[in-house]
């Protein structure tokens, strides 16, 4: 059984009858959009009249954007390996989940998206098979591929393909994780460019955040991992962690959360592990913590919320709820819109401001940033998106 909160009257209970008869059958179908209702409209939809559109992006593949849907549509592309809290579970496993991305797609973005979850862990594997789909589709969204591999796969599919791509557990958190604390340094009339960040966990999540927050002039950003404060001394890191020591950290502090925390402005919890309360009240007055592992938070809100300004989580059953959903339909929608070839930093950190732009005069230390459910978000993000890619030519 679950619980989550409605957000109109007071938590209720999931049930597993429930929850599992509105996954039966799947979550998604497709609709159509011309009325076949009469022989003519056949013949228009299909032959002979679909012939004429074929011959036509025969003779100008640009047309296809205009008379298919290719240019509305997202590819969410997983391999199983990094599923929600549940890890590596697998292609078939993590269908429901993609699904469910697709649905969000639809929901708050008005962008048609497929599932496609693949066999196969290998790099190489995965960039062949979206270069030969390439035809089929307009975006593509990765979706829970483990870490370091993200890395890499993004980047190569980046260069291989001349659309949008975006990793969203690396992107689509950096994004509201960023405009989030907008709006909470905007509550407590701070600076960014003042502000002590520990980021909790170097997995595809963390090591976006910290970068998109040094992009945005952050002041100062630690990042810890398993094995504590990440450093140029240390032993053992992997090429995308060794970046990170050269970019954070100016003050090369070394150990573990205690060292880490004390006297630190901003926690941003990304990872499995929890957190002491009294390394929370070792931080600087009027902290923000941001504790966003889920199901279970690093420290319960009611206790972080002794010692901090701003808190906020991941779940919806709590204040300040900083979920994906607010980022990525816009993003990809303002992309597309744009008929960008990338989604760019400048693009990310666009959707940022626009995200705690909704919120407005309304801001407030419970609510940083807007809900997931406010229909004014995905409009917002994607005419700020779009905008940003016209801004750097990759529109």
């Amino acid at each position: 059984m679950t619980t989550v909160n409605d957000h109109t009257t007071s938590t209720v209970e999931l049930t597993d009858e429930e929850i599992f008869r509105a996954h039966e059958g799947g979550k998604l179908g497709i609709e159509v959009t011309t009325p076949l209702t009469d022989p003519r409209a056949l013949s228009i939809a299909y032959t002979p009249g679909v012939a004429r559109v074929s011959r036509a992006i025969a003779d100008d593949a640009a047309l296809a954007a205009r008379y298919t849907w290719t240019n509305r549509l997202v590819a969410v592309v997983s391999d199983g390996t990094a599923v929600l809290g549940l890890g590596d579970i697998g292609p078939r496993a993590s269908l429901p989940v993609m699904e469910g991305k697709s649905a969000l797609f639809k929901q708050f973005g008005g962008l048609d998206s497929i599932p496609l979850v693949l066999d196969t862990t290998d790099v190489d594997e995965i960039v062949e098979t979206l270069v030969r789909l390439r035809p089929s589709f307009g975006a593509v969204n990765l979706e829970d591929i483990s870490a370091p591999r993200c890395f890499e796969l993004e980047d190569r599919l980046v260069e291989a393909l001349d659309c949008p791509v975006m990793h969203d557990d690396q992107h689509g958190t950096a994004i509201v994780v960023l405009a989030a604390l907008r709006g909470a340094s905007t509550v407590l009339g701070r600076q960014l460019a003042e502000l002590k960040v520990v980021v909790s966990g170097a997995g595809a999540a963390g090591v976006a955040c910290a970068r998109i927050l040094l992009a945005a002039g952050v002041g100062e950003v630690v990042v810890l991992d398993s094995r504590g404060i990440i450093h140029p001394a240390r032993d053992g890191l992997n090429p995308i962690k060794a970046e990170l020591a050269e970019s954070t950290n100016p003050r090369r502090l070394s150990g573990g959360p205690a060292e880490a925390l004390k006297g630190a402005d901003v926690f941003v919890g990304l990872s499995a592990s929890t957190v002491a309360e009294e390394l929370v009240a070792s931080m600087a007055p009027g902290a923000i913590v941001f504790a966003l592992s889920n199901p279970d938070p690093e420290i319960h809100p009611a206790v972080a919320a002794r010692h901090a300004a701003v808190v906020a989580t991941g779940r919806s059953d709590f204040p300040n709820q900083i979920n994906n959903v607010l980022a990525f339909p816009g993003v990809f929608r303002g992309a597309l819109d744009a008929g960008a070839r990338r989604i760019t930093e400048r693009m990310k950190l666009a959707a940022a401001e626009a995200i705690v732009g909704v919120v407005g005069d309304d801001l407030a230390p419970d609510r940083i940033v807007p809900s997931p459910l406010d229909p004014r978000v995905g409009p917002a993000v994607a005419a700020a998106v779009a905008r940003a890619a016209r801004e750097d030519g990759v529109a």
